[in-house]
């Protein structure tokens, strides 16, 4: 097998310089990830917070894009998307620079409740941010090199994150508590300022080999200006259209996957027993094996397609829950971490770029608006009735649970997404 996702000779000199940005840029992102966001429901669980608290964590963000996905959507297509996503990534990754202080100035309630409070204000910039982003990358990559792009960009995200969830774990056992948890979150705020810096650097380019989209006729034109009123501000002739199919799909997907999210912390540090070392070798584990899959996205999804790859990826994602609710020492959460990372890398991969193909190019920001509301929708309401589920049935038997409404999502995409 040939390593060969990083060599850029047989790319035209003027997509280089994007695709090497976008691979930086998710290798900062991913010192943020293996550090500050990955250990930051672990360090609300130490603190004392309840499962519905850590489901606030993410709830409270999705609350905000709800509300703000349309407008955003406006905003971003009013705009140079480059820079549209630029200052909203600014304004967004501030916040984690903000953690740093708390337990300075607050006991551990007050902690958990200022990070409530912060991610909220954190989410208003993060709607166009992830409404953007996508845009972005669609303008900065042509159709062709996506898959690949996709790929080394999980395999440069793996790395950074193995390593720095690694040097977290370590961190955090040696370290006192929370001093360890200010630096862990620092280190994470300086590789969020240093990804900002290279997502200014991604220019949109014009792919020489697509054909150009016809020109408008009176009737599309009339089509296109056909809504009216709130019909027209809300873009809801989007459902008109097949996209419909993607997003219920989608949402379906999100919905079933991130209900076990306010889960897995409680279960580890509660049920398994695991430290912070644990946790932090579990993850680089998981990344290890997105690394060795991703280089092999390209070579995967240019067989069976976006769609396949993204439906019985999400199907699969099914064991990891299943297998942890029978896990009974650290060697099974290893093994569970190594099987979910091949698992997430083919999802990961694959399933922006299956909603990207069902995208028209010249409207993407109002297409992606809708995305979002669809996954912010998914986040809160899962974020909400995951950790009330498992209230009433247990930790154990709701991951099962949660596991068997993953092949549901996978085969529902599938079939009618």
């Amino acid at each position: 097998m040939r390593f060969n996702l990083f060599r850029q000779s047989d790319i035209p000199e003027k997509y280089r310089p994007n695709f090497t940005n976008l691979y930086l840029d998710i290798a900062w992102f991913g010192v943020l990830s293996g550090t500050a966001i990955n250990f930051l429901n672990v360090y609300a669980t130490r603190l004392g917070a309840s499962g519905l608290q850590i489901g606030l964590l993410t709830a409270t963000s999705a609350i905000v894009s709800l509300f703000l996905a349309i407008p955003a959507g406006h905003w971003v297509s009013k705009r140079k998307t480059g820079q549209a996503v630029f200052w909203s990534s600014i304004a967004f990754r501030i916040g984690y620079f903000l953690w740093i202080p708390l337990p300075w100035l607050f006991d551990a309630q007050g902690q958990i409740w200022a990070l409530i409070s912060l991610t909220f204000l954190m989410a208003i910039p993060l709607t166009p941010l992830g409404v953007g982003f996508n845009a972005l990358f669609a303008e900065a990559v042509p159709d062709r090199f996506r898959a690949r792009v996709a790929g080394t960009r999980n395999v440069t995200f793996a790395i950074a994150y193995m390593f720095t969830s690694l040097i977290s774990g370590y961190l955090l056992k040696a370290m006192p508590f929370p001093a360890g948890y200010q630096i862990v979150f620092a280190i994470g705020a300086i590789g969020a300022a240093l990804s900002s810096y290279h997502i200014f650097h991604v220019r949109p380019v014009q792919d020489d080999t697509a054909p150009l989209p016809p020109p408008p006729t009176s009737d599309s034109e009339s089509q296109t200006e056909s809504p009216r009123g709130i019909a027209a501000i809300l873009r809801l002739d989007i459902w008109k259209t097949h996209f419909k199919n993607v997003l219920l799909a989608l949402f379906i997907f999100h919905l079933v996957h991130y209900l076990s999210n306010p889960i897995y912390p409680i279960f580890n540090v509660r049920v398994l027993n695991l430290n912070d070392s644990h946790l932090g070798n579990g993850m680089a584990l998981y990344y290890l094996s997105v690394l060795m899959t991703s280089t092999q996205l390209g070579r995967i999804v240019n067989r069976y397609g976006h769609k396949k790859v993204t439906g019985w990826g999400v199907a699969g994602m099914a064991s990891y829950p299943i297998m942890l609710a029978f896990a009974q020492n650290v060697l099974h959460y290893y093994a569970l971490s190594f099987l979910g990372g091949f698992l997430f890398a083919l999802v990961n991969g694959a399933y922006a770029n299956y909603m990207l193909e069902n995208i028209p190019a010249h409207d993407r920001p109002s297409h992606l608006a809708w995305y979002t509301i669809m996954f912010n929708l998914a986040v809160l309401s899962s974020s909400i009735a995951g950790p009330l589920i498992a209230d009433v049935m247990g930790l154990a038997p709701a991951l099962i649970l949660f596991g068997v409404l993953r092949i549901v999502a996978g085969v529902i995409l599938l079939k009618w997404g």
